[in-house]
């Protein structure tokens, strides 16, 4: 392993952002940088199109985005605020191309077809999972445009007691963790998506435990379990897909008009 986990040979991009800025940046267990990067290696972005970066913590993600790729990024996200998001677009000079909103990601703010791309780094498990929410954030995108996720995950699913090994790790909240297998099959049964890629990242125990040591020496648990399981079960995933243009999306449902009518209650 690199002695500075910030300069990891695996990320070349990520690599050459500070490591102070990294760790001023972080809103999560995962380096964002280093999903992003590797999320990206496998989407098509161009210079000018507009991507949604959902869930994107404290904006580390969004800079990222616009520097790499001279894309627009609309910089959503519900738990961190838009104002201290702000100052760091600001500080990195691209607040004329990263613009951040507070947002729930199940009530988005945009027009339909309005972004070219839909990206989630390490956070799409709190939503995404609910098999109607494809459908609600694939009306966002244009026909043929991709959305990418990457974040925390299985190797393969679970189907019984958790392993010993990870008991006093997991928590309740850890079902949402699943395997690119699974993002594959709930993707793609929607028939809302075409999936181009759903697989797991080399060695991507070894890069968690790396960030974990680096930024969270005292979390001793999630890095006893990772030690522990050597990416027996725990590693990084990723999942693109295209938004079909011969699919209709199903409209959503806001409310549903009604009149009374007096009736009595009873028989009689």
């Amino acid at each position: 392993m690199p002695t500075d986990p910030m300069a990891s040979p695996r990320f070349p991009r990520t690599s050459r952002y500070h490591p102070d800025w990294i760790r001023s940046s972080v809103s999560g267990g995962a380096n964002s940088l280093w999903l992003t990067e590797w999320l990206t290696e496998a989407m098509a972005l161009q210079p000018g199109m507009r991507v949604l970066d959902l869930g994107c913590g404290r904006g580390a993600s969004s800079v990222f985005l616009h520097r790499e790729f001279d894309v627009e990024v609309w910089s959503t996200d519900l738990w961190f605020s838009a104002n201290e998001r702000l100052e760091r677009i600001r500080d990195a000079g691209v607040d004329h191309a990263v613009f951040p909103l507070h947002a729930d990601a199940r009530a988005l703010p945009f027009a339909t077809t309005f972004f070219d791309a839909a990206i989630s780094i390490d956070s799409f498990v709190y939503y995404g999972t609910d098999d109607l929410y494809l459908n609600y954030l694939a009306r966002f995108v244009k026909p043929g445009g991709q959305i990418g996720i990457a974040g925390a995950g299985l190797i393969q699913e679970i189907d019984g007691p958790i392993p010993e090994h990870l008991a006093a790790w997991w928590e309740p909240s850890m079902a949402c963790l699943h395997s690119a297998g699974w993002w594959r099959r709930h993707w793609e049964r929607s028939g809302i998506a075409r999936v181009d890629v759903a697989d797991t990242m080399t060695d991507g125990w070894r890069h968690w435990l790396e960030w974990q040591r680096a930024i969270a020496p005292d979390n001793e648990v999630e890095i006893q379990a990772l030690t522990a399981d050597r990416g027996r079960h725990l590693s990084y995933v990723r999942a693109i897909a295209q938004r079909r243009s011969d699919t209709a999306l199903d409209e959503p449902i806001s409310s549903i008009p009604v009149t009374y009518t007096q009736q009595p209650v009873y028989r009689s």
